[in-house]
């Protein structure tokens, strides 16, 4: 079996880091973990790292501040000794044998590849952004505005994520897989450039995919390797990542589709996603308001962990 450098990237992840860790030391064919600190509280890399002796080596990449996903990612792709690369977020934790099967289920793929697997809640059911359709200006129109509850089933309404139609029963090509858990060549992923580090956060993945499809690679979903994925495990505060994926979508919009489509519609576009950002930055206000709850996400996190590990 080919060896597999893994990397993660982690911004003040929280105590899931180390259970993501130490699944990732277990499996079959790592031969190293790079970890990327893009900041996280002191003592918070070494007790998720503990002093476990098993499994893969974790190498630590810190000194670089939050360079943001995208840039964290190709920190550490650049340095991975590896011959394949198997991108895993921080909150995500790998099932025993994982990393194999996503390798052996690409063996017969013809490259250049890069396949994903599928991301699934801590009650067992397939998650929002575990595969997706091409992300277009009128698709996110469709679902900023809501559009496509007139007509669920109609084609021009089709929705971005796909987690509502049935899973497939095997490998499938897809348009895009999430950056959660992803495994493709080195080789590939440094000849497109890898992420693009414009995107700060979020969107990253969707601009990779595409790019890598334009350049002739093929995207797969393997639906054999199911992940355990926890949102919302930093300490970060939701409005700013709903700031910095609005901001990285229309950065998207404006690098693929400035030609095609008409630019007073790509305004509209943009003006009904920030229009979204700022309802749902308003709400948030004023919950905090009236139903103050301090950390409140991640104690639904930790709880979640618990029943996931009992």
């Amino acid at each position: 079996m080919r060896s597999i450098s893994a990397i993660v990237v982690s911004f003040q992840t929280g105590p899931v880091l180390a259970r993501a860790l130490d699944a990732l030391r277990l499996q079959d064919g790592i031969e190293e973990i790079i970890l990327v600190d893009n900041g996280n509280p002191e003592g918070a890399i070494d007790n998720a790292i503990g002093h476990k002796k098993i499994g893969a080596p974790i190498r630590v990449i810190s000194g670089q501040g939050n360079v943001g996903f995208a840039a964290g990612c190709n920190l550490g792709a650049n340095l991975a000794r590896s011959d394949l690369l198997l991108f895993v977020n921080p909150d995500a934790i790998l099932p025993p044998g994982a990393a194999r099967r996503l390798v052996e289920d690409s063996d017969d793929l013809e490259r250049p590849w890069v396949i994903g697997a599928k991301l699934v809640d801590p009650d067992g059911g397939e998650q929002q952004g575990s595969r997706r359709t091409t992300l277009t200006p009128w698709r996110a129109f469709v679902e900023a505005t809501q559009l496509w509850r007139l007509a669920p089933q109609h084609p021009y309404f089709r929705r971005f994520n796909l987690h509502g139609d049935p899973c497939p029963d095997d490998i499938i090509a897809t348009p895009v897989v999430s950056g959660a858990c992803f495994c493709l060549p080195k080789e590939d992923y440094i000849a497109i450039g890898g992420m693009d580090e414009r995107y700060f956060l979020h969107v990253e993945d969707v601009d990779f995919c595409l790019r890598f499809a334009d350049a002739g690679g093929a995207v797969y979903f393997d639906p054999n390797v199911s992940v355990l994925h926890f949102k919302s495990s930093s300490d970060v505060d939701p409005i700013w990542v709903d700031r910095r994926k609005t901001a990285s979508t229309i950065l998207y919009f404006r690098t693929h589709f400035s030609k095609p489509y008409p630019p007073l519609f790509l305004r509209l576009v943009e003006l009904s996603l920030w229009g979204r950002f700022f309802l749902r930055s308003a709400f948030i206000g004023l919950g905090r308001i009236f139903f103050a709850r301090p950390a409140a996400h991640q104690r639904v996190v930790a709880s979640a962990l618990k029943r996931s590990g009992e």
